[in-house]
């Protein structure tokens, strides 16, 4: 039987990388990703070579098909997603599924990952969140299950692209513009950048022509907090 190893790599900073994720992406066999081509970047940079195989997000059914035949002639691989951990808002948990239903162990590798990232600095998530990563990309679906999240007690926390950072935060100025939210762009990256403020205010520095403007450059991550949930201090932006 094979080993199949979760590994966490970082969602920005090639430093976050831990000494755990190194030794085994050095021990494993094959490394199975989301992107070849970025996953070859991280590992060049560490000095690691290894064979590659594909799982991309829009090949998940071929692709974990390919590690679950790796496994059963007995080889360890680990899975790597572009950044961050493997199988949350990213490819890997049908991977992961199917090695355990046949008989393969599933070894999590922990690491970096965006939302504890920006919970930790938020001051109002210790009591627990909500993760529910990218909402649907249609106008309708998307302003209702933002509702439906609005209308818990906890807070939660959504991803969000470049693309569709405004009309997101339009929606959330819309139905509750005193909600107070958090939000990280380019996490552990060069420009890192949190934005602690009220869902209105973040409308307004994402609309094109505001004074105090927010990039629409990178990936965002975004805490809103709860119904009735506590609202902590601040986050000084940096």
């Amino acid at each position: 039987m094979g080993d199949l190893y979760m590994v966490g790599t970082p969602i920005g900073n090639l430093g976050d990388i831990s000494l755990r994720a190194l030794e085994t992406l050095k021990a494993v066999d094959v490394v199975a990703c989301e992107d070849t081509r970025h996953t070859l970047g991280l590992l060049n940079h560490f000095s690691i070579k290894k064979p590659l195989v594909s799982c991309h997000a829009n090949d998940e059914e071929r692709g974990s098909l390919r590690i679950l035949k790796l496994l059963g002639e007995g080889k360890k691989v680990a899975y790597c997603s572009d950044a961050g951990t493997p199988g949350i808002s990213d490819p890997g948990a049908r991977a992961a599924r199917r090695a355990r239903a046949a008989g393969h162990r599933v070894i999590p590798i922990p690491g970096p990952s965006a939302l504890a990232a920006l919970a930790s600095v938020a001051g109002f998530a210790e009591r627990g969140f909500l993760f529910d990563g990218f909402l649907s990309p249609k106008g309708a679906r998307r302003r209702a299950r933002l509702a439906e999240l609005l209308a818990r007690e906890e807070a939660f926390l959504l991803y969000e692209s470049p693309f569709r950072i405004c009309r997101l935060a339009a929606d959330l100025a819309e139905l509750a513009p005193e909600r107070r939210v958090c939000l990280g762009r380019e996490l552990t990256k060069l420009h890192e950048q949190i934005v602690d403020c009220t869902a209105g205010e973040l409308a307004s520095r994402l609309a094109e022509g505001s004074d105090d403007p927010i990039p629409q450059k990178g990936e965002f991550a975004i805490l809103v907090s709860g119904r009735a949930g506590k609202q902590g201090g601040e986050v000084e932006e940096r």
